[in-house]
């Protein structure tokens, strides 16, 4: 289907279409996972569920970056703001996110000098202001976020910044989704592919996970019309056997990606194994900085004393990341655990599914 106009990727009457059109084509249940935080918002915001047939199960899996960060990160983070040297620049996502002992909103009301920036330059900037301070940036995010940091730590080596650090608790997408396809007991038909992620890695930044599993894949935009396509795509996979890796969304994506991005990143980070929440310890999915960039790495420069993390009790967010569960699943969804007292990260981020669930279901 060629859309020439903005609109139309918003026409509902397009959007019935497609949805009878996945009607027609799915004949047996099909389990779809869709890796990004902002679809799982999309797929709420504009009803998609509802157009679905029962023969389609949408999951949400580990696309939001603040759940997945691993609690003894958010550990590092709180030990880090409780130094009285430093200033602690962070996206606002984090605040609410539960450590084992505290938060950094807690650490905040504690008399912590933390700070809520919307980007790594904001914190640069408190970097340039305080020059008797330390400030650390604590960086969480995809491939979509670390380009701009890498590139704020390239200007803060430039500008000869000796007290900007950024403590990097990044993680790739690919690596994740082979771990997916390994993880017990989940059990997936085909993936809806992150967007943002997409623009910096390219439909290529796929080939090596589809080419070792051979299991359906199509990039997605975020407006109802894109997820419908995708998930017409992916039904039309499923029930021919023809898995394929698509891009159903090449007014934003290529084939190659942003390669001035992804040098940018490659040249500050290099990859490392990283814990994700619900995942564990994943191979080589993590980004941490070069050694070229020491002097500037948080995690080499603070000593950090920290607790031996717990999960938060009777949190079912690593389940939720995985698909393994839905939030209703969870004993605490709506009961112990809502956005104004939040337990688990899930429900503390924009982009958590948990946070989804309640907001938009009964």
């Amino acid at each position: 289907m060629s859309l020439k106009h903005a609109q139309e990727y918003r026409d509902p009457v397009i959007a019935r279409r497609l949805a009878d059109r996945i009607a027609a084509a799915s004949r047996r249940p099909i389990r779809l996972m869709e890796v990004c935080g902002t679809h799982t918002m999309s797929i709420f915001r504009h009803g998609i569920r509802s157009l679905l047939p029962e023969t389609i199960t949408l999951l949400s899996g580990p696309g939001c970056p603040v759940c997945v960060t691993a609690q003894s990160d958010i550990d590092a983070f709180i030990a880090l703001a409780r130094k009285p040297e430093v200033i602690v620049a962070t996206f606002g996502d984090l605040m609410r996110v539960p450590g084992t002992e505290s938060s950094l909103q807690l650490e905040r009301a504690a008399g912590a000098d933390i700070r809520i920036v919307y980007s790594t330059f904001d914190a640069l900037t408190i970097a340039a202001e305080h020059p008797d301070k330390k400030i650390v940036f604590m960086g969480v995010g995809f491939e979509t976020t670390a380009p701009t940091i890498a590139a704020s730590l390239s200007a803060a080596r430039d500008m000869g910044r000796k007290n900007f650090f950024v403590f990097s608790a990044h993680k790739l997408v690919p690596p994740a989704l082979e771990a997916l396809m390994n993880f017990p007991g989940v059990a997936l038909d085909g993936f809806i592919l992150p967007g943002h992620v997409s623009v910096i890695l390219g439909e290529d930044g796929y080939r090596s996970f589809f080419e070792r599993f051979s299991v359906p894949c199509v990039i997605t935009g975020f407006e109802p019309v894109d997820i419908l396509q995708g998930i017409f795509r992916l039904a039309m996979q499923v029930e021919s056997g023809t898995p394929a890796l698509e891009n159903a969304y090449p007014r934003a994506v290529t084939a190659e990606g942003n390669q001035k991005a992804r040098q940018l990143m490659d040249a500050v980070f290099e990859p490392a194994d990283a814990v994700w929440r619900g995942l564990g310890t994943i191979a080589q999915s993590g980004l941490k900085i070069r050694a070229t960039y020491a002097d500037f790495d948080a995690a080499r420069h603070f000593d950090l004393a920290l607790p031996e993390p717990v999960e938060p009790k009777g949190c079912a967010c690593g389940d939720i990341l995985t698909g393994a569960k839905t939030p209703p699943e969870c004993a605490l969804f709506k009961t112990v655990c809502t956005p104004m007292d939040p337990v688990g990260p899930c429900m503390v981020s924009s982009e958590g599914t948990c946070a989804a669930y309640y907001r938009y279901t009964e």
